[in-house]
């Protein structure tokens, strides 16, 4: 069994509740579609990239290391790595904002149109591959991969935080860490906050290169990406600024014309379906055999597109996640039947819900489907007159 699953379902909580308690305090309809895909955007497939970007950093540590870090007392040694983190991670995230190949693959972190924790979980599925560069720097140096894992989580959790709707201002805080604050103004649209407080944790990178800002109250904040139509698919998200980058056509975002899905559906279909991350993850090291693993990866990545096809209104999104909520059940039967006896119970807990969604969505799309014209109609419209 995997511990990380405990961080991730806490991580799933606070999002859920932040949004409930922006919903019922602000007495105003909470976007649903838009929490749903950034939780759902980057996560089954990012997290494998994670696994890629880990095992180099590893075996760099272990091939190429000048050692640097082991030479120092233990505290220095955190200390450093701390601080070294997070100045590669500032670079890496001015950079992004610099080159429009890395911009393509971090602005659908910035198509985000509400800021809240779930801002802090939407990413490209190749946001770790392009973060590789950037810290490959610290295993020459000779930071432990298990170091560089821990100091990661914790930069990590401090940026999520940083998303949060509802903290004020923090005080002296201000001066030296990155604080949600401080991160509005970076993901603000107004002309004054473009390409400011790149930090990630420590505020003073930005005041020490020249990028740093305040909110302004002639400037009002308001998230997003100007001219740049978001997705609600995964898969469009994190592949179509690629093809663009490369002079592909793409797709239209959403279909005209087509009913989307209800909120209420995106929403608990979304749920469901990140409840099975958590469980892939706990699983890991159960499987009786590779495929079976292998299997569900790419029923989660499949799912998460095609609720993003059914949040859309495509015409393939309801069937598609039909097929994948009968089959996720399925595949975490391989687990549970060599796990232990408990395992069944929250095999069922996730299996029958997410069969009856299935069901469901299928037949709430349909009945929101228009009818198509009949024959003759068509025919009339055709004639002249």
């Amino acid at each position: 069994m995997n511990a990380l699953a405990l961080p991730i379902a806490f991580m799933l909580f606070i999002v859920l509740a932040e949004a409930c308690w922006l919903h019922w305090q602000r007495h105003s309809e909470h976007d649903w579609r838009d929490t749903i895909f950034n939780l759902n955007s980057g996560h089954i497939v990012l997290w494998l990239f994670r696994g890629v970007e880990v095992a180099l950093f590893g075996w760099i540590a272990a091939h190429a290391s000048l050692n640097g870090f082991t030479r120092m007392p233990v505290a220095l040694q955190w200390a450093a790595g701390i601080l070294a983190w997070d100045f590669c991670f500032y670079w890496l995230h001015r950079l992004h904002h610099r080159y429009r190949l890395l911009w393509a693959v971090h602005v659908v972190h910035h198509q985000g149109e509400k800021f809240n924790l779930s801002l802090g979980v939407r990413n490209s599925w190749y946001s770790s591959l392009t973060s590789i560069p950037f810290f490959l720097i610290l295993a020459v140096a000779g930071m432990p991969v298990e170091m560089f894992v821990a100091v990661s989580t914790l930069h990590y959790s401090i940026q999520l935080f940083n998303h949060n709707a509802v903290t004020p201002k923090l005080g002296w805080l201000e001066y030296v860490l990155v604080t949600p604050g401080h991160h509005r103004v970076h993901h603000g649209t107004h002309a004054r906050y473009i390409d400011k407080n790149f930090g990630g944790s420590f505020i003073f990178w930005d005041k020490l290169f020249g990028t740093f800002e305040r909110v302004h109250p002639d400037a009002p904040l308001s998230y997003g990406v100007t001219g740049m139509a978001a997705s609600e698919n995964p898969w469009r998200a994190s592949n179509a600024p690629l093809l663009r980058y490369a002079g592909l056509k793409t797709a239209s975002a959403a279909p005209a014309g087509r009913p989307a899905a209800p909120a209420w559906l995106v929403g608990s279909g979304g749920v469901l379906l990140f409840l099975v991350v958590i469980a892939y993850v706990w699983l890991e090291g159960q499987w009786p055999v590779w495929w079976q693993q292998a299997a569900l990866f790419l029923l989660l990545a499949a799912g998460t597109v095609a609720l993003g096809g059914l949040s859309e209104g495509r015409r393939w999104g309801s069937g598609c996640w039909f097929v994948i909520c009968l089959l996720v059940p399925a595949a975490l039967a391989g687990a549970a039947r060599h796990g232990l006896p408990g395992q069944w119970l929250a095999w069922l807990a996730l299996s029958l819900p997410l069969a009856a969604h299935g069901g469901l969505a299928l037949l709430q799309t349909r009945r929101a489907r228009p009818p198509a014209p009949s024959l003759r109609k068509k025919a009339q419209a055709a004639t002249p007159t």
